[in-house]
């Protein structure tokens, strides 16, 4: 999934000479947090909801800004941004390093999206997969070549589709793998990988009952 799949444009913008009160007041009705500061057609800073309370509250540093004042004096530069084919963990890994809350979309010079957590959080609902009716699985697997296509072979022999499948590094030498499966009994699918040889993380295995 890139960025230009999961980014909002058009983009708000406002002009580096916007007070921050009439900033503020744009953030409230759009209920957003983050807005691009533009001069002359040309991205030149962020400004933040946090950026304006900060710096009108009582701990500003060197006291506090009139409301009156422009954005340009407030605002973050320069500014972090991305392109519409980066991939979004990309985007994902910016945003984590860079501890920011947007990214804004350069096309050349053109601002042509913004990228925001709650779109980050949207692309991760989409690749696990989750928004479909399906079970989830998650299988432990050795992390060597050929574990991966064991269990989609397996799956396929019992007929049963993937809609996505994610890894991550899980002790060493092994890899968690969370599969989105076409069907909701994974109780079943679990017994059956567990007596094929598989971890089984989730579903837990239920113990029997003694008599």
């Amino acid at each position: 999934m890139l960025v230009k799949d999961v980014m909002n444009s058009p983009v708000l913008t406002v002009e580096a000479s916007v007070t921050l009160e009439e900033a503020y007041h744009i953030m409230l009705q759009r209920n957003i947090r983050h807005i691009p500061v533009m001069r002359e057609g040309r991205l030149v800073g962020m400004i933040t909801d946090r950026d304006i309370r900060l710096a009108t509250g009582p701990f500003a540093l060197g006291g506090a800004r009139s409301t009156d004042t422009p954005v340009e004096e407030v605002m973050t530069q320069p500014v972090f941004t991305a392109e519409p084919l980066d991939p979004v963990e990309e985007a994902a890994r910016v945003m984590r390093e860079r501890t920011i809350g947007a990214l804004p979309i350069l096309e050349g010079e053109q601002l042509i999206g913004i990228v925001t957590g709650i779109d980050l959080l949207e692309a991760l609902l989409r690749l696990t997969g989750v928004e479909k009716p399906s079970g989830r699985l998650e299988v432990c697997l050795e992390d060597r070549p050929g574990e991966l296509a064991r269990l989609s072979s397996e799956l396929a022999q019992q007929n049963i589709n993937i809609h996505s499948l994610l890894t991550y590094p899980y002790g060493e030498g092994t890899v968690n793998t969370v599969v989105r499966v076409g069907t909701l009994d994974t109780h079943k699918l679990a017994r059956s990988l567990r007596q094929k040889g598989f971890k089984v993380q989730w579903p837990p295995e239920i113990p029997s009952k003694s008599l």
